[in-house]
């Protein structure tokens, strides 16, 4: 065993399978074979890796499995990392995939260098999270039925007088109407207390997340967005939560380049030719960040809401906030006067503002930190 030569491990990880592949140094690529799951075939597998070499590096690709398995490996002391599937090197035209060549192909990127790192949240963060996204599923449960039941209202010719915003109102109508037919009636009633179980699981999941968000370690940055213009709880709990810590961004561009607003590019000699937004990067946070962005379109002003979300927040934050309220509703109205389209200016703003989370969430953490400054 030689204890200045790395031991590169690839794991190709599946729900009850692992294929192992490994190269010790600058050798050959060697498969070690396949193995199962559970904790004792883990435990199992580390062993056999340290009677190979005392210097190991293993990493396998980020999936439905979870970090669970990068966590045992870290307690064991291993240099671990879960990369991001789409950007390993691929060659072009080739067509055939097992999990023997994955793993070989993790080793082979992992000893060049050219895998690129996914960040792994704590468990306290990863639960927290788990929680939020739970809501946002109850959210988009609650959309679909309501669709169904206006679909199913418009199939047979009934029309709300009025605006169905879904308020007192609209639910009061929904509630009285009925049909001529026995089975109909049924059925219209199933839609309708779909609904209304939806939006009591909705309003549990808030609960949870406002008692649980107190005592979360980013609650200051969760205070420090809502600031913020387009900024509100839903959005500041579902961004920080996505995000995680910002701190390691080192800079907001990196944090931009994360959420995939930054554009396009194919630049070749002397010609450079930038396309649309990249799209890379958290979905859910970057529809967050672009609905945010969608109410700077109007003056700078602070409303009575924003108010009271400024009460016992620290001056600095409330400051930067409206330094970023006035920089972003100048930049939307230039753009829109220079004759870029709304939805191309929105996405520039979001942009700028991705910039200005980064900078207010690390100024609350920050301020936080002081025992003087109170933040709930």
């Amino acid at each position: 065993m030689e204890d200045d030569i790395t031991l590169y491990v690839g794991l190709d990880v599946h729900k009850d399978s692992i294929t192992v592949a490994y190269a010790l140094g600058a050798g050959e690529v060697e498969l070690l074979g396949k193995i199962g799951t559970t904790k004792t075939d883990i435990e199992r597998l580390c062993k056999r890796l340290l009677s190979k070499a005392r210097r190991i590096r293993i990493v396998y690709e980020a999936g439905p499995c979870g970090y669970g398995l990068y966590r045992q490996l870290v307690q064991k002391g291993f240099d671990c990392m879960v990369c991001a599937p789409s950007l390993i090197p691929r060659k072009p035209g080739e067509r055939v995939k097992t999990d023997r060549r994955d793993a070989i192909k993790l080793v082979r990127s992992l000893r060049a260098g050219d895998l690129s790192a996914v960040y792994v949240p704590s468990v306290e963060d990863e639960a927290f999270r788990d929680l939020a996204r739970a809501w946002v599923s109850a959210k988009d449960d609650l959309k679909r039925a309501r669709q169904r039941l206006k679909a199913f209202l418009l199939s047979h010719g009934v029309r709300y007088i009025g605006r169905a915003d879904w308020g007192q109102a609209h639910r009061r109508w929904l509630s009285a109407y009925a049909f001529d037919s026995t089975w109909q009636q049924l059925a219209f009633e199933e839609h309708r207390r779909a609904i209304e179980d939806r939006l009591a699981q909705c309003d549990r999941l808030e609960a949870a997340l406002r008692e649980a968000v107190v005592n979360w370690r980013f609650y200051p940055a969760v205070l420090g967005l809502q600031t913020m213009r387009g900024v509100q709880f839903t959005t500041a709990v579902g961004m920080l939560a996505e995000l995680g810590d910002l701190s390691r961004f080192a800079h907001p561009r990196q944090l931009m380049a994360w959420l995939g607003v930054t554009p396009s590019e194919h630049s070749s000699g002397e010609k450079r030719r930038q396309g649309s937004i990249t799209k890379n990067g958290n979905s859910y946070a970057r529809k967050l960040l672009i609905e945010a962005a969608w109410s700077y379109r109007h003056p700078a002003r602070v409303s009575p809401d924003i108010q009271r979300r400024h009460e016992e927040i620290p001056k600095p934050i409330v400051d930067r906030s409206w330094d970023a309220q006035v920089r972003l509703c100048q930049r939307y109205r230039k753009l829109v006067a220079r004759g870029k389209q709304k939805n191309i200016a929105v996405v520039a703003v979001a942009r700028e503002l991705a910039g200005f989370i980064w900078d207010i969430s690390r100024l609350a953490m920050s301020l936080a930190l002081r025992p003087e400054v109170r933040m709930a």
